[in-house]
């Protein structure tokens, strides 16, 4: 659990530079409406106002209906807030909440590696609240993800460290080795330094957490 939470803080403090990064590149030129939005979400999300960010990100999804960045975002914060909820209705509702934005966005972008890699953090948070019921049912769904936004965007270091760290995570529960893991974060660590997005508001973490596993486990 510790290890989840460790990951899902460095994934906020990443989205944090990500906007500081993108407000500065828009200072330059008058922000659309929709830059504005997301940079006001962002900030929210910064200050720990996750879900009057969520709802930011809402009402831009409502507005932007063929951009998946806005659902995804939304889907993200539902799911991050669900590995700390230990009420199984508020749980629930967060995480249909995040079901259904999910279905939103890939409406939007069918095949997208980072929506697969999001419908296996979802999985995940359902595991993380209670293995025994739903281990079995979503530890399967939550790998297949893992290996299809890899084989489509094999070159994206974010794919390669999601899949590495769900393989170290079996490979450790059944006291197998994880030397193959390591290389391939290694392999993610050199790819995330020349990583460009493919678009503004794109998630960009990962570096941090994949520099922290190799310190941690692959010594």
């Amino acid at each position: 659990m510790q290890n989840v939470l460790t990951y899902l803080s460095i994934v906020l403090t990443a989205f944090f530079m990500q906007v500081e990064a993108q407000t500065t590149s828009t200072e330059v030129s008058e922000p659309t409406k929709y830059q504005q939005g997301m940079q006001k979400a962002f900030k929210l999300w910064q200050e720990d106002k996750s879900w009057e960010a969520a709802n930011m990100f809402e009402r831009i999804a409502t507005a932007e209906t063929d951009n998946w960045l806005p659902p995804y975002y939304v889907a993200q914060i539902n799911i991050i807030n669900s590995f700390t909820e230990k009420d199984a209705a508020k749980l629930k509702a967060q995480l249909d909440k995040a079901q259904n934005f999910i279905n939103d966005a890939t409406a939007i972008s069918k095949g997208n590696p980072e929506l697969l890699v999001l419908q296996a953090q979802l999985y995940t948070a359902w595991i993380v609240f209670d293995g025994q019921q739903y281990g079995m049912t979503y530890s399967p769904k939550a790998a297949a993800l893992y290996n299809q936004a890899l084989a489509i965007a094999p070159e994206n270091p974010r794919m390669i460290l999601a899949k590495a760290e769900w393989d170290i995570g079996s490979a450790k529960y059944f006291n197998q080795t994880i030397d193959t893991y390591c290389k391939d974060l290694q392999r993610a660590i050199e790819l995330f330094a020349t990583f460009k997005p493919e678009g503004e508001f794109y998630p960009t973490y990962g570096e941090e957490r994949a520099k922290q596993i190799v310190a941690e486990s692959c010594k």
